[in-house]
């Protein structure tokens, strides 16, 4: 599907726009046609195609520099490749018994119910392997360090379209967090305190926008999507976006529409706004964008474009990354 879809990225120019593709009682089905009516599935086919061409494109580089390094410590030395590695894991400690029994028990219930003794010469070179292959990476690592490895490439990224979205620091903040997200998430509450960790450390480096994702399993995430939206029309989307995370159990209707009284919102406004589901087209809007550019599950973060590993990453993750992109523009 993929390639047959890079072809057709390939070929697709702004003239095939108007190929007739068929015709009804004489009246023309184009290609801006079809293309309108498949927009969201054809973008995500690109963003998936963009993905994964740049995974291999990465994947075959970090190859390419690894082979290079090793090739040129190995010739510094008077060894072959294979010689060096081998001079580098030789030393590397043999597994016990106990870690084998360790990772058996750890993951029996992946292993269709075979037993310790059968697997038990597999796990061993499983586990040996693994060790060799971290010496190595120890070696590459320090061979970049002292080669001045450079890597122009950059990483993938994906383009959003926030403006209108909620969002807090400097328009011109060098970095933007972008989190799609949905207030009844459990693992979005989860990934909160390092959100607000985060905004502590960046300041104005940072900013953060905030982009409606609400789950069809999580009944109350619309409407608090929209609740969040009808508070932001009187600038008091961060404080709604606080308390409804802090009381993430009472997101009904009733409870959102206390929560607005208590901080001070018009209450009239707002239950109108919140009743008549003023901001469905916008909450859709999101979810759309979202779809386009990969998001499958809440909280999904994104740092100037580039998607954040797993769901609720770690702080040390994240503020890893904005400090590359810091870095980047030279801001670090």
């Amino acid at each position: 599907m993929f390639a047959a879809w890079a072809l057709w990225l390939a070929g697709c120019g702004a003239a095939d726009r108007s190929e007739t593709l068929a015709t009804v009682d004489g009246d023309t089905v184009t290609m801006a046609d079809v293309e309108e009516l498949a927009a969201n599935e054809l973008a995500q086919l690109e963003h998936d195609y963009r993905l994964q061409r740049h995974q291999l494109v990465a994947t075959h580089l970090d190859q390419l520099v690894r082979d290079r390094l090793l090739a040129a410590e190995a010739e510094a030395r008077g060894v072959t490749a294979d010689e060096l590695v081998a001079a580098e894991t030789e030393d590397v400690e043999p597994v016990t018994e106990e870690e084998v029994t360790e990772w058996y028990n750890r993951n029996a219930a992946s292993l269709g119910g075979r037993s310790l003794e059968e697997l038990y010469p597999q796990i061993v070179d499983y586990l040996e392997g693994t060790r060799r292959q971290q010496r190595v990476n120890q070696l590459i690592q320090r061979l970049r360090q002292e080669r001045e490895v450079v890597v122009l490439f950059e990483p993938f990224r994906v383009e959003l379209r926030n403006v209108g979205a909620p969002a807090q620091g400097p328009a011109s903040a060098p970095v933007t967090l972008t989190e799609f997200s949905d207030f009844e998430c459990p693992y979005c509450a989860r990934f909160f305190p390092t959100l607000q960790r985060l905004k502590e450390n960046y300041g104005d480096r940072l900013r953060i926008v905030y982009r409606q994702f609400p789950l069809n399993t999580h009944p109350n995430a619309y409407p608090a999507a929209l609740a969040s939206l009808c508070a932001y029309e009187q600038d008091r989307f961060w404080e709604m976006h606080d308390l409804m995370f802090a009381e993430q159990d009472r997101l009904e209707v009733e409870s959102l529409k206390e929560k607005a009284g208590r901080l001070g919102l018009d209450r009239a406004r707002f239950d109108t706004c919140l009743d008549s589901a003023h901001y469905a087209e916008r909450v859709q809007q999101d979810i759309l964008e979202g779809s386009r550019v990969g998001v499958q599950g809440t909280p999904a973060v994104y740092v100037n474009g580039i998607p954040v590993p797993r769901g609720v990453a770690p702080y040390s993750v994240i503020a890893g990354m904005i400090d590359e992109e810091l870095e980047r523009a030279g801001s670090g």
